[in-house]
């Protein structure tokens, strides 16, 4: 069977997309993704073909409207929410022609999208083919966003003669069972598992010493997010409880920002470092709530203290923060000595740690990638 999927709008839905993406190749398929040219480097990197459908980078879709103005920045959970999936829709809009273009001369069987590669279904629905859709992290869709990304997306929707985004055949969903909302619709579990880029290891990577062990990371968007770089990590490896030497913080970031961390705290490891090897060495992740960073670290049993850069990232942990494997506060910019309380409690209290391994066997029990496949391959 041909296998086409639709990636992209930053990193971290590539990472998502990779494991299925990898075991339908494993079965013996073929496989495209279909992706914006600013992530082939990445999706090539990973081993999976790929072939480049917009220019548009995911910066300029959610910051800019259609004729290229810059757009107010969002302020509010609802008004983030619409603001998301408006900007999600634009980089499905812009890639939509160059998927058809490749649909139409390859053929696939099936068409495969993360939850808001929204040319997936329009494409699948041209094609008359079965779509797949999936979860990128923890289940978050609301109606807020989907609203706005089908307002967004109206005269692609119109070109097509629909009136709203097509349904999936099957949706797939990484979701732990016991955090998954009461709303979320019926889906095929899968298990999380990583995919993101891996580098030759030192010993310090996958073993720790004998102190507590504390990773901070503001993730892939700290490229383009101002508001995810020195700033973000200055505070915390200010904080006296975290540059005493009685806790081995690590910081995880890409270059040119880890070099700017190294040189001002040059007792900190800072640097690209793959989240699935460092993770269970870990007591304890500071990082601002992007999905896959959660994703990886529960699959690991890692308590999570979530310092998130929009409110709308809260939504999805929340669930997460009940059952009690993670601690979301207000926002990224809270009190230096009610972080460091915070850091205390979790390292402290050993609930946090259990709660967490309890949602990692969880993940580890859900079905594996290959199993799913195999579901796919009974759609055609």
């Amino acid at each position: 069977m041909r296998f086409l999927f639709v990636a992209g709008g930053g990193a971290a839905p590539v990472h998502a997309s990779v494991p299925l993406a990898s075991a339908a190749r494993t079965a013996g398929h073929e496989v495209i993704v279909a992706a914006p040219e600013e992530n082939l480097d990445l999706i090539t990197g990973l081993g999976l073909p790929a072939r480049g459908v917009t220019a548009m980078g995911m910066a300029d879709a959610m910051l800019k409207d259609r004729q290229g103005n810059w757009l107010p920045m969002p302020t509010g959970e609802a008004h983030e929410m619409d603001f998301a999936g408006r900007g999600f829709a634009r980089l499905s809009a812009a890639g939509l022609a160059g998927t058809l273009e490749l649909a139409e001369a390859w053929r696939p069987d099936v068409v495969i999208g993360g939850e808001y590669n929204l040319a997936g279904p329009l494409v699948a629905h041209k094609l008359g083919v079965p779509l797949v859709r999936h979860t990128w992290a923890i289940y978050d869709r609301t109606d807020v966003d989907w609203q706005g990304a089908t307002d967004e997306l109206r005269p692609e929707l119109e070109q097509f003669g629909l009136d709203a985004i097509p349904d999936a055949t099957l949706f797939v969903d990484i979701t732990p069972p016991s955090v998954r909302p009461g709303h979320a619709e019926p889906a095929q579990a899968m298990r999380w598992t990583a995919g993101n880029p891996q580098i030759p290891l030192e010993p310090w990577m996958y073993a720790k010493g004998d102190r507590p062990r504390v990773l901070i990371t503001s993730g892939s968007r700290s490229a383009f997010i101002p508001a995810l770089g020195m700033d973000f990590f200055r505070p915390l490896l200010d904080n006296p409880l975290l540059n005493a030497g009685d806790i081995e913080v690590v910081v995880a970031t890409g270059e040119p920002l880890a070099g700017q961390i190294r040189e001002a705290y040059p007792e900190i490891k800072a640097g690209f470092v793959p989240l699935d090897v460092i993770a269970p060495t870990l007591d304890l992740a500071v990082h601002h709530g992007g999905g896959v960073t959660v994703m990886t670290l529960l699959s690991a049993g890692v308590p999570q203290l979530v310092l998130p850069e929009i409110l709308a990232s809260a939504i999805p942990l929340r669930p997460v923060d009940e059952f009690g494997a993670t601690l979301t506060l207000p926002s990224h910019q809270e009190p230096p000595e009610e972080v460091a309380a915070d850091i205390s409690k979790m390292l402290s209290d050993t609930s946090y740690r259990r709660r967490a391994r309890d949602l990692a066997d969880e993940i580890a029990g859900l079905p594996a990638p290959s199993e799913v496949v195999k579901a796919i391959e009974g759609l055609v």
